[in-house]
This record gives structure tokens, sequence and C-alpha cells, in this order.
């Protein structure tokens, strides 16, 4: 029998087209299997077995549903015998494979997928599992050999290794050129299709990443690595129900994975499913308790909840499972109340070190040095602090793709199309659902304290930064053909079109909220979408964090963030983004008069009543005493300061600026126009008595 590719297997039917109720029977199975509907599947094929139970196309299916059921010793039955049907049926064996391997057993497993392959050599998905299975069981060299007689009977794989090579040496864009090249002469290539998704994350163009891996897992179900790849994709893209059930479906074929364990972890507390992520970083655990990724993730979700000794314990669990990963100790920094002892510190100078002469050692040693930093600035040696931060900052910027001439282009083209006239011809339009009360600015201003404050009155629920309204604005003409895209696009909108975008972002926020009429979205990036919001959502609420310049920027500066804000680690980029910033706000005040409330954390710190009050007033809500308790609030807080916002007021932060100002004089150039436009007592010293 001539080989075909996994995907023709799947789809002709061997040996013999079956008999029209038969043919009928599987077609609808294969589509209850597609909609994950397999106990259905199940019911119909063995029914239809009962007037054709030699078919070997309906018992081949019925053992892939029993597998994918966990019915694996009725699956191995169900495919050994259509195997002594049809001895050179490549797709039955491999499936079989899937069937032994759920059941440990891998010897017998690899053999199944050797005879898989000798039938069709042109098969991906076995070539690609039988060198899995040979390097689970040790067999290292077998493994080799076998993805080397994979190469000769596949061209297009020698071509893969190639472009992994390529990408491993940096050159992204050669890789692609290949991949793209293997895709035009085999579409259904699985491995060319997961890489290019992998190539599509690291551009960020998560949309198309899941349109890659979406196609690789369609072809292959029992993809593992593309189910895994498909999660984060989705997880990017805060699609969290989507990524479960991928991570899922990755869990199904690897049942013992402490990997996917812990990605369903990570993926549950991106969802504020705390109780979920415990659970399965716990099961991750049992498995293999030294599992260093899956002790940070817990600690994460435990500062999350308020259990703070709790997640310090894990993060030390972390350090020790594997002592130079820097993310542990950066954790413990990052609970900002944390303190290191003067042994940690010691260990944490060595680490550094060796970390830094290893080629892949750069994360630790950028997480090392912003808990150095933390450390020394604990210790008040202000001047070491700021060069471990610095150190810190200049291995990271390298990393990112941030460009501010870019950010200052689109912000001109948000005020020249976001006017006074706009406004006046869109009066009375959006939706009008006044639910959303927004918190912006710039990162480390207040805001997740205003936040607090806000969500301990009894209308209002806090969630977290919410990426849906940006999303949203910038998803707004994708798809024209014209190539006229957000803003520009939003010129030519219609009420209609405007109701629906705001009744969409509420959509989006429900899976936050549990019932209470008003919600914060505290995503401090949203500054630059204020118009849009207004557009779309009139009668929302903005609240504009503020803080000193220099604590701002220099907040920003001492934070490893998770994801995102990636123009902190620069200090003109820092410099530029608060100038901008500011002329967003102010364009703002402009033409929506009254839109935005300026609070300054400094007044806050000075005055927490006055500054709560004023918050009240300005989100229609009756005064509550509990605002100015909010420490007492019990929820959730997955930002940096989650751990400070559990203690009452403090002044700590206050002009913190000003023990680094003698290694601030590069910052305080950059934003000299800004420090000039604030009273005396507010500038730094080499501002003072000039004109």
């Amino acid at each position: 029998m001539p080989a075909v590719s996994d995907a023709e297997a799947e789809t002709r039917l061997k040996p013999d087209p079956p008999k029209p109720a038969a043919g009928l029977a599987f077609e609808q199975a294969v589509g209850l299997m597609q909609a994950n509907d397999f106990d259905a599947a199940s019911t119909m094929l063995e029914a239809a077995l009962e007037g054709s139970p030699n078919d070997p196309n309906l018992l081949r299916l019925l053992g892939v549903s029993f597998t994918r059921q966990s019915r694996h010793s009725e699956a191995e039955r169900m495919l050994t015998q259509v195997i002594r049907l049809v001895p050179n049926f490549a797709l039955a064996h491999q499936n079989l494979a899937d069937a032994l391997l759920q059941q440990g057993k891998l010897d017998e497993a690899a053999e199944a997928l050797r005879t898989a392959i000798r039938h069709n050599p042109a098969s991906d998905s076995a070539n690609r599992k039988l060198v899995e299975v040979l390097a689970l069981t040790g067999r290292g060299g077998e493994a080799d050999e076998a993805f080397q007689r994979s190469l000769q009977d596949d061209p297009n794989r020698a071509a893969i290794v190639d472009a992994m090579e390529l990408n491993r040496q940096g050159e992204a864009a050669q890789s692609e050129k290949i991949l793209r090249g293997i895709l035009r002469r085999k579409p259904e290539h699985l491995d060319a299709l997961r890489l290019m998704g992998v190539h599509c994350a690291r551009k960020e163009l998560y949309n198309d990443a899941e349109a890659f891996f979406r196609r690789a897992v369609d072809l292959a179900p029992d993809f593992w690595l593309a189910w895994i790849n498909l999660g984060a994709a989705l997880n990017e893209q805060q699609k969290f129900d989507q990524a479960d059930v991928a991570y899922k479906e990755a869990l199904k074929l690897k049942p013992q994975s402490v990997f996917t364990l812990e990605k369903l972890g990570a993926n549950s507390l991106f969802d504020g499913r705390h109780d979920d992520a415990i659970g399965w970083l716990d099961a991750a655990l049992e498995r293999e308790p030294a599992h260093f990724p899956s002790l940070l993730c817990l600690g994460h979700v435990l500062k999350t909840v308020g259990r703070q000794q709790e997640a310090i314990g894990a993060y030390r669990r972390c350090a020790e499972a594997k002592p130079d990963f820097g993310e542990a100790y950066w954790s413990l920094a990052n609970l900002k109340t944390f303190r290191f002892k003067g042994s940690e510190v010691r260990e944490m100078e060595r680490r550094i070190e060796t970390v830094s002469a290893t080629a892949d050692g750069e994360d630790s040693e950028i997480a090392f040095s912003f808990a150095l930093g933390k450390a020394f600035e604990d210790r008040r040696n202000y001047r070491k602090a700021f060069e471990h931060y610095s150190r810190g900052n200049a291995r990271k910027r390298p990393k990112l793709n941030y460009d501010p001439t870019e950010f200052q282009r689109t912000n001109d083209r948000i005020i020249e199309v976001f006017t006074k006239a706009f406004f006046e011809q869109h009066a009375g339009q959006g939706c009008q659902d006044d639910s959303p009360i927004l918190i912006v600015g710039l990162p480390r201003s207040g805001s997740t304290l205003l936040e607090q404050i806000l969500a301990s009155h009894s209308q209002v629920e806090g969630t977290a930064e919410l990426h849906y309204l940006l999303r949203l604005a910038t998803e707004t003409g994708l798809t024209r053909s014209d190539g006229i895209r957000y803003p520009e696009c939003m010129l030519e909108l219609k009420p209609p079109h405007l109701r629906d975008l705001g009744r969409e972002y509420l959509e989006n926020t429900l899976r936050h909220r549990s019932g209470a009429h008003y919600f914060t979205d505290k995503m401090p990036n949203n500054f630059t979408g204020i118009g849009f919001l207004h557009a779309i959502l009139p009668n929302a609420k903005v609240i504009d964090a503020r803080r000193h310049p220099l604590d701002s920027c220099l907040g920003s500066f001492k934070q490893l963030f998770a994801r995102g804000q990636i123009f902190t680690y620069d200090l003109y980029d820092l410099a530029h983004c608060y100038i901008q910033y500011m002329r967003l706000i102010d364009h703002w005040n402009e033409v929506l008069p009254g839109k935005v409330l300026t609070v300054h954390y400094e007044d806050v710190v000075g005055d927490l009543e006055g500054q709560a009050r004023r918050i009240a007033a300005h989100c229609g809500l009756e005064w509550e005493d509990r605002m100015l308790r909010y420490h007492e609030t019990e929820r959730a807080v997955k930002t940096a300061s989650s751990e400070q916002v559990r203690q009452p007021i403090y002044s700590g932060s206050v002009n913190l600026w000003r023990r680094y100002e003698d290694e601030l004089d590069e910052l305080i150039d950059y934003l000299e126009p800004v420090l000039r436009e604030l009273p005396e007592g507010q500038r730094p010293k080499s501002l003072l008595n000039q004109p």
C-alpha cells in the first residue's frame, strides 16, 4: 500500500470503502469527536459495528475514542483487532502506540510506532512520536538514529533542522523563510506548522500563532507540544477558558506531565481562579516536589490571595530546588515588604556572577540584579542599589522591541482623531452603561492603592488589569480591505457600531465580575484609550493615578515586570513615556473636561479621607467609611503592590527619589521641562534657583 500523509490516512477509508450505513456512522462519529463528545461517538460506532462487526475503519475510530476517554485497555484491544484484520494499516499501529503509551508500555509503543513508520515512512507524527518515546526510555542513541532516518525519508525534515539551527543563531527571518517554503510544498507538515506558530508568538502575533497551532492539532490531535503551544498563545490573548481546554487536551495525552499541570496552574492564576491554580500546582508538586516552575507559580498564587508567609516558603523552596534561578529571589524581593538576610544577599552576589558567565543565564542575571537592587535599597545603600538596578535594566532593554518614536507617532494620530469636534458629533452615542471605572496612569504610581480604596465600597468590584479596551481599539478596522486602521477608522463608525463596541467590552469583563454594579479596570496603559472609551462608553468614569515624575519613573526602573511595560527599562524611554502620558491626559482634559479625575499619590498619603471622598464623588458613589479601611478588604491583588495595600497608609514611598538624587542626573535632564512646572519644594537640587 503506498505511503500517505497522516491527514489522508485519517480520511481515506481502508482497506475497502465501507458500506453506506457504516460510512455515515464514520462521518458522524468523526464530527462528534471533533466536538469532544467521545461518549456519543463511541455509542454511535458500537451501534454501527453490530451491522459491520469487522469494519476496520469503525473499529479503529472506536479505539481512538476509547483512548480519548482514558479507556486505554479497551482501546488497545480494539486496535489490536484492527491490525489483525489489516496488518499494514499504518494509522492503526500509531493509534495503538497512543493507547500503549497511556498505560506506560513504552517499549511496546515504540515497536508499534516502528511498524507504523515501516508502512508509512512519511508520517510526520509517527516519526516525531518515536523519537520522543525512545528519548523517554533513555535510549538517546536510538532516538538520534530514528531522527536521522526520518530526515532521509523526508527531505522537509532536514530543512526543519536547518530552520531550527538558524533560529538558534538568531536568524529568525531566514528560519521563517525555510518554514514557509516547506508549507508551500506540504501544507500539512506538522513540525513546520508548529514552528511557524512559535515564530509568530515570538513576534507577539498571537492570533496568527493560534491559527498555526490549531491547524497542527487538527491534523494531529495527539501532538502534545502543539497543544501546549496553543495554550500559551491563547493565554497571551487572555482567552483563558480556551487555553484551559488546550492544556487539558495536552494533559490527556500525558497525564503525568508535571509541565502541563504547571501550565494549567499558571493559566488559572491569570484567570483569577486561585483555588483551581493551587489544585493544579499541588498536583504537580505531588508528582515532583522539587519542580521549581510549579513552586514559583504557587508562590505567585499565594502572594495574590494574601497568604504571604506561605508564598515566602514556596519561593524559598524554589530557590533551594534551583539555586541559580534568579526569578525565585526576585519574587521574594517583589513582595516589597520582604527583607533578605545577609546570607541570602551574599548567595545572590555569588550566583549572579556564576550565571552571567553562562550562555543561557541572562534572564537569571537580570532577576538577580533587580533582587539585589531591592536588597541594598533596604540597607539604605542607594548607590549600590542603583548599580544593580541599572545592570538589570541594561541587560533587559536589548531583549525588547520598543520604539519611543513610533509610540509618539501613534499618540499624534490619536490626538488628531479624538478632537472636541469628534465628541460633539458623537454626543449621546455609544453604550450608556455606567459601570466601568478605569484607573489609568503609569506603573508604580499608586493605582493599586486607589483600586483597593474603591474596591472597599459595597457597590464596586475590583477586577484586575484588563487588556480588553486597548485590544478592542486596535482590532477595530483590522479587517478593512482599504488599510484604514485604528484610530482613523473611528471617524467612519456609526452609532450602532459604537454601541456594539461598548457592549463587547462589557461582555468581555463579565467573567471577572460577580455582581456589584460598578467595577474597576486598572490597566495603566489605558490612558491612551480614554477617547475610544468615551466614544463607546460615555458614562464610564476615569481616574488618573499620578505621582511625582521622578518617583513614578524610578519606581518603574526598579521593577522587573512579569509581562508588558516594555518602556520601563531605559531612563530615556521612561522619561519620554511620562511626557507622552502627560501630553495625552492634558489633551483629554481639553476635549473631555471633567472626564478624568487626577489623584496624586502624595495627596492620598497626606489626606486619605479627603482624596477618597473626591474619588467617591467623581464615581457617583455614596460615601462609605469602609473606603478608609481599605487594608481590611480581603480580595486577590495581582500587582507588585499586593502586600503594601494590605497595610494602613504610610509615607515611606513619598519622595523616594531624593535618596537616589545623585544617581538620577540623566533622568532629571530628560524630565526637566516637566520638573520645572513643579513647586520649588518638589524639584531636585540641580533645578533650584534657575530661571
